[in-house]
């Protein structure tokens, strides 16, 4: 039997019709750039994650760029976000000239370590950005009372953890203004490129929906230098099929990683996901840990079942930011979890004897 890393086969055969009514209704629309579609779908999410204002973006990097703007945070600012995270978290910050600055995770939940981000602050340092990575949500609490001793402003990276709560308060509702990304892969994708902005600040929410269109606010009329970075009405109209599921796929994969908690428990060698206490997981992403995680993979491949590995480079090794001095050995937490992370199957409509078979190669590896 092979087991693909991600399939889509399931989720598309049950919204099938319901996205040919909508690409049909957007065709016939005669209006393709920034219409009803994109209204409704901002509306729409903006309710579901619990915040005043949703500004449809382009894709998720964009919409990070785009929170960065509208903050005005710029040249020489100093932005903490975590040394395991995904490099795009690292590329907004550089694209509005401001330096990223790496503060390691805690190792059980992957997410960044609250405990660890006084340390890191300066008196050039003007935000926060969590990532909630893998689908966790951050330490929330901690993270903005941190930012409200210190003066800074924070910046949720939710592109992966759509729905998932801390003190069941919504991920990229704590932040000043934050950024998600909906392209396929995640929970909640698009059908190509798409993101967003939530925030419940009017006017940085009215800055995002200009800077994300030339800078304009009344067409022709241009108040700042802005950008061409907004959601496609026909993404629009498919993301606003695709949250009516939202909330029956992540229950579907919080009952598949409990399959897999069944499936690899007591496993020497394994070490499987922590939740913190408060938080909720959507499991983007199911990921353990192993020494022995190349050799596992391979065993994993030639036994049929497909898996990646988020991320094996951390950004502050990677030859685009090598202009930051850091080397192998300065954040040991962020290599570690490089070195030893693997994830595995984990998307609705894969089967429990699937997640099982999962476990049962691994165990025979072990053993």
């Amino acid at each position: 039997m092979k087991i693909p890393f991600l399939s889509f086969s399931n989720s598309n055969k049950l919204i099938k019709s319901e996205i040919i009514k909508a690409f049909e209704a957007f065709f016939d629309s005669e209006w393709y750039v920034l219409g009803e579609k994109v209204k409704g779908f901002e509306a729409e999410y903006s309710s579901y994650n619990n915040v005043k204002y949703c500004v449809g973006i382009s894709n998720g990097l964009d919409a990070l760029h785009i929170a960065l703007l509208a903050l005005g945070i710029g040249e020489g600012d100093e932005v903490i976000i975590p040394s395991n995270t995904y490099i795009a978290t690292a590329l907004a910050i550089s694209y509005v000239g401001a330096i990223p600055v790496f503060v390691e995770p805690n190792l059980d939940t992957y997410n960044i370590d609250p405990k660890k981000i006084e340390a890191w602050i300066t008196s050039k340092t003007k935000a926060i950005m969590p990532v909630h990575l893998y689908g966790q949500a951050c330490e929330m609490e901690a993270i903005m009372d941190i930012a409200k001793k210190h003066g800074l402003k924070v910046i949720e990276d939710n592109a992966q953890a759509q729905g998932a709560t801390f003190n069941n308060k919504m991920t990229g509702s704590w932040g000043d203004i934050n950024g998600t990304s909906f392209y396929p892969g995640k929970n909640l994708g698009a059908l190509g490129d798409a993101g967003a902005v939530t925030t419940n600040n009017e006017e940085l929410a009215k800055k995002a929906t200009i800077l994300r269109n030339y800078g304009s606010e009344k067409k022709y009329f241009n108040s700042i230098i802005g950008h061409n970075m907004r959601l496609d009405e026909c993404q629009a109209a498919f993301l606003s099929v695709k949250l009516k599921y939202l909330n029956e796929w992540t229950l579907q994969r919080q009952e598949i990683a409990n399959w897999y908690y069944d499936a690899l428990k007591d496993i020497p060698g394994v070490i499987l996901p922590i939740t913190a206490m408060n938080a909720t997981h959507v499991y983007h992403q199911f990921v353990i840990r192993t020494q022995n995680r190349d050799r596992l993979q391979e065993y994993l491949t030639s036994n049929g079942i497909g898996t990646l590995i988020h991320y094996p480079i951390p950004p502050h090794l990677q030859e685009a930011y090598q202009f930051l001095g850091y080397k192998k050995g300065d954040f040991k937490i962020a290599e570690e979890i490089a070195d030893t992370c693997l994830s595995l199957p984990i998307w609705p409509g894969i089967r429990e004897e699937e997640i099982h078979l999962i476990g049962k190669i691994i165990r025979n590896f072990y053993s």
